[in-house]
């Protein structure tokens, strides 16, 4: 899936983060409307989906949201989405690219891959917010790194 993407500055992005972070949405759903944003679109069933995804699977004891909303970005571009589509032979080699930078950059600084692992006992206050956000903004550059190096934007 090729799209038209919109270019935003790293300040944009990060007023829209905080936007939606003011707004309650968790870390998947912002990861999902940055990429959404990105294409001029809107899919509140998508966002709504992704709930499920943030604050480590709603529990704080599961991968990061952060994460796994990337692989789902990555999949909204590369993946099977209906009987006619054929999944990207690309789509496996940017995920590992997306676990192995996040294994680099993320798990090694905080010493695990949990939401608890990252945010701990923060969750919910100020700083908390800062932590993710940190990771939300290094992790959806991330994507559109990967997904530009793969020629999908």
């Amino acid at each position: 899936m090729q799209m038209e993407k919109v270019q935003r500055s790293a300040d944009d992005i990060v007023l829209r983060m905080i936007e939606l972070a003011d707004k309650n949405y968790n870390c998947s759903q912002i990861m999902m409307i940055l990429a959404l944003d990105q294409e001029g679109r809107q899919n509140p069933d998508v966002v709504r989906a992704m709930s499920g995804l943030g604050d480590g699977c709603g529990f704080f004891n599961e991968t990061c949201g952060i994460m796994t909303a990337a692989a789902s970005i990555l999949s909204w571009y590369a993946g099977k989405g209906a009987d006619s589509e054929t999944e990207s032979e690309k789509l496996l080699p940017m995920l590992e690219e997306l676990g192995d930078w996040f294994r680099q950059e993320i798990v090694e600084k905080h010493q695990g891959s949990r939401c608890k692992d990252i945010v701990g006992d923060l969750v919910g206050t100020e700083e908390g917010k800062q932590i993710c956000g940190g990771v939300i903004f290094q992790t959806y550059n991330k994507v559109n790194e990967i997904l530009s190096a793969h020629n999908f934007v």
